[in-house]
């Protein structure tokens, strides 16, 4: 083994690649502290696991609460769902900025997950990355983003959010058509001084950009965890 103070030390060398063999087959002081390293990861994606979760939860209250106030009567304006859909937009920026820093400690703990402790249960397969000390020393040493606002946004759309927004599209065109069978549906659109048409084209705008920005084909830089297969693969059977 390839002595680490050395500054000779390669972190892509055939022996340092093979670090997973010898925590396992040997006590060593590394194998160790990556224990307690692992363990601290784990514990950061848990914490920001619950503060996304938190954030949905908010979000799905709130909107409850708008969704019953608006349909209690039918003198409650309905451009209420407006400001929901507005206030559950705000809540999707605020999840998608947390979930940029949750993958940060779950790219950490899936790089230590298929490059240690897989390579030390199986050293057949080899590592996923030759380079992954060196990469995670890079991380540690200055820690980066690993996904842009708009992938996080657009993930926390495809999760949640488009959804939460969809319910409320529907129900605001409920509220002004079938709610409202005495008025024009665009009549009954209207917001103060303005007309229902604007309401209606803003809305439309707004949703055909949402889709169009959850929908797009688009290149994928957060660390997956789940792969499509078959569900019986995972492990073999004496049957």
């Amino acid at each position: 083994m390839t002595d680490s103070s050395s500054d000779e030390f390669d972190p892509t060398a055939p022996d340092q690649r093979e670090i997973g063999r010898e925590m396992v087959d040997d006590s060593t002081g590394l194998g160790s502290v990556m224990a307690h390293a692992y363990r601290g990861e784990i514990d950061r994606v848990g914490t920001w696991r619950q503060r996304l979760d938190e954030t949905t939860t908010w979000a799905v209250t709130l909107m409850a609460a708008i969704l019953t106030w608006a349909f209690s009567s039918t003198d409650n304006p309905h451009y209420l769902l407006l400001i929901g859909i507005v206030v559950v937009t705000i809540f999707l920026g605020i999840e998608a900025r947390r979930y940029r820093d949750y993958d940060v400690f779950r790219s950490r703990a899936r790089v230590i997950q298929e490059n240690l402790f897989a390579n030390a249960l199986d050293p057949s397969q080899g590592t996923e990355r030759h380079d992954w000390r060196a990469e995670l020393s890079r991380d540690y040493r200055r820690p980066t983003l690993k996904v842009s606002l708009y992938e996080a946004l657009v993930n926390r759309l495809r999760r949640v959010y488009l959804a939460l927004l969809s319910v409320l599209l529907v129900a605001w065109v409920v509220r002004i058509t079938a709610f409202a069978p005495r008025q024009d549906w665009l009549t009954t659109a209207g917001i103060a001084r303005i007309p229902g048409i604007a309401v209606v084209a803003v809305v439309s705008v707004f949703y055909v950009v949402l889709l169009g920005v959850t929908f797009w084909p688009r290149e994928r830089h957060a660390k997956g965890e789940f792969r499509e297969g078959d569900t019986d693969d995972w492990k073999e059977t004496d049957r």
